[in-house]
């Protein structure tokens, strides 16, 4: 692992800068097909406005290369995959739309064979492609949108498959695919300086599946950890719930104060609530100083999902508390602030991985802090942006003092405390080749905590180097 402590300090040294992550950040629109959000006037036919529609597409590869420590196994992938969004102009207020998404293992590791020291899962590569059958290489396609839009004013309902991208529930798309919903989605505008989002889902399609399931089905899909007495979760397939409530708003008090405020209610399991506030000064002409700070509370509702103790999402009778803080500079060029985040310990942060990832200001890519409590978290990012090249540099720095490993009430994952750095480049192409965009990610996590000569503990959570390479075209 020396080499590896190597590279990670030189990637320190190279620049200070943040993470331009493969995700967009939780308070941005869905944007997963670039152009997708044209206008169109509304037409006076049916025939018309298919006619006029629009269609984007999307072609991806993906290169992912996990280094365990050494004795562990190491893994590899390499995926390709395309897909095309079309969208109808407007009829009376009414737009049509649909998208779908392939994906082939074009040459791997063999991910569904487990580390024969540990008796581990591939964890990250498997990621790429079906995570309900390893063996799967190439029917790997997913019907991700299928949905009627009403828009009035300033105002947009949208029923059936769609992507929205919540505090809670987002695109989290660093795989191949993002993932998806379907229900009743509302997206209003429509008051000054204030946004309103919110509405039923009953079905969710987790990032790395192919299949749309109800709400309580969709919940286990990833791995399961262990309960609070340290034995094998199994609520997998064992949750009942009628679906998702959720309600979030965002508004500007002032020019240099935002305030936003969001709801989860998930039927039979649990409720999230988090309230956050932004305060931002201009400095000189071209920069501003910004920070911010949020609060999360979290509740059981009845059983947690299942009146059975061993089967149930969220314990009986439990609850969790999160709070963060961030402050920085920013400019047109650069970008750097000081981030943290104390989960209590009250109970475990538990919001389903399938849906989304952690709306913490500390969040890093390819790690989350879900499934702990008692957990501190510092980072530190900056980023770059080197326009006349169309180059993007970040580099963000961590540490992460967990719960150890053995206090299953709190350790969800046995993860143990560990550092964290991810040099994040991307260059956008121009020219003949507009509308390409390739990422260099590269991570690096360290254990510091106690893992108690139990490698279950290390392989693929610390001590691994993670590199990441990206190529996206959007047309």
């Amino acid at each position: 692992m020396n080499n590896k402590l190597i590279l990670s300090a030189l990637t320190i040294f190279i620049s200070i800068n943040s993470v331009f992550a493969q995700h967009q950040d939780t308070h941005e629109k869905p944007l997963v097909y670039r152009g997708s959000r044209h206008h169109v006037p509304d037409s006076a036919t049916i025939l018309h406005a298919f006619k006029n529609g629009k269609v984007h597409g999307h072609f991806r590869y993906l290169f992912m290369a996990t280094d365990n420590a050494a004795g562990l196994t190491d893994y590899f992938a390499n995926a390709g995959g395309g897909g095309i969004h079309y969208q109808t102009a407007q009829f009376k207020g009414f737009q049509f739309g649909v998208s779908g998404f392939y994906v082939f293992n074009l040459y791997s590791s063999d991910l569904s064979l487990p580390d024969p020291s540990t008796n581990q899962m591939n964890r990250y590569e498997i990621g790429l492609f079906d995570i309900e059958d390893a063996h799967n290489k190439r029917d790997i396609d997913r019907l991700e949108e299928l949905f009627l839009k009403y828009n009035f004013k300033k105002n947009h309902i949208t029923v059936g498959r769609q992507m929205i991208n919540t505090p809670f529930i987002n695109l989290q798309d660093g795989r191949m695919r993002p993932t998806g919903v379907e229900g009743i989605w509302i997206d209003s505008e429509q008051f000054k300086n204030t946004r309103i989002q919110g509405g039923y889902l009953y079905a969710v399609s987790p990032r790395s599946t192919t299949k749309f399931y109800d709400v309580g089905e969709s919940i286990g899909l990833y791995p399961s950890g262990v309960n609070a007495d340290g034995s094998k979760a199994h609520y997998h397939g064992n949750l009942s719930s009628a679906g998702i409530f959720t309600l979030g708003a965002t508004r500007e008090m002032t020019s240099w104060l935002k305030l936003t405020a969001w709801d989860l209610f998930v039927e039979n399991i649990f409720n999230s609530a988090l309230l956050e506030a932004e305060v931002t000064k201009r400095i000189k002409e071209h920069g501003k100083w910004y920070t911010a700070g949020q609060f999360i509370r979290q509740d059981a509702v009845n059983n947690g999902g299942n009146i059975d103790p061993s089967k149930t999402y969220f314990e009986k009778g439990g609850k969790s508390m999160s709070f963060g803080f961030k402050t920085g500079l920013k400019n047109k060029h650069w970008d750097v602030s000081l981030n943290y985040n104390r989960i209590t310990s009250h109970g475990r942060y538990l919001v389903p991985r399938e849906w989304g990832r952690d709306p913490f200001f500390t969040f890093m890519p390819r790690e989350r802090n879900e499934g702990f409590g008692n957990v501190h978290a510092f980072v530190a990012r900056g980023s770059r942006n080197f326009e006349k090249i169309h180059l993007k540099t970040g580099l963000s720095a961590g540490y992460v003092r967990m719960p150890d490993v053995l206090d299953f009430r709190l350790n969800k994952y046995g993860v143990p405390s560990y550092a964290q750095v991810n040099l994040d480049i991307r260059y956008g192409f121009d020219n003949l080749f507009k509308g390409m965009e390739a990422q260099l990610l590269v991570v690096y996590k360290h254990g510091i905590g106690e893992t108690y000569g139990n490698d279950r503990y290390v392989i693929n959570k610390v001590n691994m180097l993670l590199w990441n390479f990206v190529i996206n075209y959007h047309f």
